[in-house]
């Protein structure tokens, strides 16, 4: 697209410029007194800072979702995770699908980049299925959820349930359990099964990824008809729910009885992936189970979700080119498939921007708020994966630290590279190759 045959407007700068025009749509809806409960308004920061959380399906806040924010104000967090977790895009054109509009070619590329889709070639369809799948899922949750809610609630628990359902499916984070205690969470649930499973799993089908639902849809459960990224997704979504599992039951809980530590533990390590939620006591938790968060929170969920985080994949890509190297190969393999040297080479930049950023991030919040640096880097990496755990500094930071997190959770969400590609309005091709020189690493 050109404006005036002079400037072109590529696919990533719409789903760039997409983030920002919902977030700052967001933060106006909530400066409305009639957002608050209180029904004074609040601070623009408050604002900006709640409506980035929302729209990049983050769920760190520095307002108790429900002790500060009104009924008109929770409706208006809600639709920004429904916008959010489901991709900007996506949600826009699902209006073309009401209405009827035919979809145009570049509405079709930006579709294609907003669920990191193989190809445009049935882009609309799939689109179409993403779509009703998740309002089905985000249903059937909260019918689940109302069978606890409405009994402890009420008709309350109707909204209790809708809420927690999309924003457990959109990987978000947010919840209304702040009437328990502010900033509480999920921890009054922590041995309640029903809660925990119905979670549990909104969190791993919104966080599995889009071309899986596809995959799944088209060939069942013959996994070996899969595509490489749905095997990649699964397979790494499965050890990163197990490793910390393991970790939490045996290192973290040990003075709990083992009855008592399954549902905390095997909850913990499935929303730590971006949900958000948690059902312990984070504080509480020793420096390396800490360490081992941080490093789980960056890498997120798998790609084309609803999920953040540099993506099951990205690590996947390194690790497996790490063993292609000790084992002397020349090329990298998977399941049976070989997986191109410019997927390495964006692996390797996105594993690098993203630890840059969130330690950068992390120093200059332990500088600014005089914080221990640990600390520090659990919120940094929670705002660049996109999750929401906290250890409860985020509400106390400065204007800085605030400025430092709304920017590392737009870029977790909308993703490095499609920032960096939006800066660039078209690829330039070098006309020459400058001489090769072997340099030495290792």
């Amino acid at each position: 697209m050109r404006i005036r045959g002079r400037y072109r407007i590529t696919t990533f700068q719409i789903i760039a410029l997409g983030f920002v025009l919902m977030i700052l749509i967001g933060t106006l809806l909530l400066m409305l007194p009639v957002s608050s409960r209180q029904q004074t308004g609040t601070a623009f920061s408050d604002c900006l800072f709640t409506a980035t959380s929302a729209v990049c399906v983050t769920g760190l806040v520095v307002r108790d979702t429900v002790t500060h924010w009104s009924a008109f104000g929770q409706a208006v967090i809600l639709l920004l995770i429904q916008i959010g977790g489901m991709g900007v895009v996506t949600a826009a054109l699902s209006l073309s699908f009401v209405s009827g509009r035919r979809i145009g070619l570049l509405q079709r590329s930006v579709m294609q980049e907003a669920i990191s889709a193989p190809q445009v070639g049935g882009i609309v369809r799939l689109t179409r299925f993403i779509i009703l799948t998740s309002f089905v899922i985000e249903a059937l949750g909260s019918l689940l959820l109302m069978t606890v809610y409405i009994p402890e609630f009420g008709v309350k628990g109707i909204w209790f349930s809708v809420f927690h359902s999309v924003s457990a499916f959109c990987n978000a984070g947010f919840d209304l359990m702040g009437i328990h205690g502010e900033f509480s969470s999920m921890t009054a649930y922590a041995q309640n099964a029903t809660v925990n499973i119905v979670l549990m799993l909104l969190i791993t089908v919104g966080g599995i990824g889009f071309l899986v639902w596809n995959d799944v849809k088209e060939h069942g459960f013959r996994m070996k008809q899969y595509r490489l990224q749905s095997k990649i997704a699964l397979a790494a979504s499965g050890i990163m729910i197990l490793i910390p599992f393991l970790w939490l039951f045996f290192a973290e809980t040990g003075d709990v009885p083992a009855g008592e530590r399954v549902l905390p533990s095997l909850f913990q390590s499935v929303t730590l992936r971006t949900a958000g939620f948690n059902t312990m006591d984070l504080n509480r938790i020793g420096g390396a189970g800490q360490a081992l968060m941080i490093l789980w929170m960056l890498i997120g969920g798998s790609p084309g979700s609803t999920a953040g985080g540099m993506k099951t994949t990205t690590g996947a890509v390194l690790l497996l080119s790490a063993l292609a190297t000790f084992r002397r190969r020349d090329h990298i393999t998977c399941f049976g498939r070989r997986i191109g040297d410019d997927t390495v080479r964006n692996a390797v930049a996105i594993v690098i921007m993203y630890f840059v950023m969130f330690f950068i991030g992390g120093l200059i919040i332990s500088r600014a708020e005089n914080l221990p640096l640990m600390s520090c880097l659990f919120e940094t990496a929670s705002a660049l994966g996109t999750v929401g755990l906290s250890l409860g500094i985020t509400a106390q930071t400065g204007i800085v630290s605030r400025s430092i997190l709304i920017i590392l959770m737009f870029m977790g969400r909308v993703g490095g590279l499609t920032l960096i590609y939006a800066a660039q309005s078209m690829k330039r091709t070098p006309c020459s190759t400058l001489p090769l020189e072997k340099v030495t690493v290792g």
